[in-house]
């Protein structure tokens, strides 16, 4: 079972020295935070503020050279919970066909986000993810963590 997510926000966790991209459903009774790194937290952040860099990152490229194919991003999906790590998939159409490309989720949302596609998340992600950790991770949080990324 999926549940469609939208990108909440970008944050930087100072205990971890990492960003958090903030997934949340449409009742806003799930949350998934993945944490990514700093250029990936710069592509997700630069499509949130609908900015468009003076030339074209990695992720405005991908996105490019799929329109150039006439291939369209149907959705990603947060497919997995590993180890601390997350795992995605991209789903590609082209032509008749589709094709599901394995993806970093940073890289999956940066695309996602460019694309206008759905995010969606496997319930099982959602239910690996210990509420014990992010019952904690939230006590933490403080209202000045919720910020606009720094370049």
């Amino acid at each position: 079972m999926l549940t469609q997510m939208q990108v909440k926000g970008l944050m930087f966790d100072p205990y971890t020295n990492a960003y958090i991209v903030i997934l949340r459903d449409e009742d806003q009774s799930e949350m998934l935070p993945i944490w990514v790194g700093k250029s990936e937290a710069g592509a997700i952040g630069l499509s949130l503020e609908q900015v468009a860099p003076p030339r074209p990152m990695t992720h405005d490229f991908m996105k490019a050279y799929l329109d150039a194919a006439n291939a369209k991003v149907i959705s990603i999906v947060v497919t997995d919970l590993n180890e601390n790590t997350y795992f995605a998939k991209i789903h590609l159409s082209y032509e008749d066909s589709e094709y599901t490309i394995d993806s970093r989720p940073s890289d999956a949302i940066a695309l996602a986000l460019r694309s206008h596609a759905p995010i969606f998340v496997n319930e099982s992600v959602i239910k690996k993810q210990s509420s014990e950790e992010l019952d904690q991770w939230l006590e933490n949080l403080k209202p000045e963590d919720f910020g606009k990324l720094d370049s």
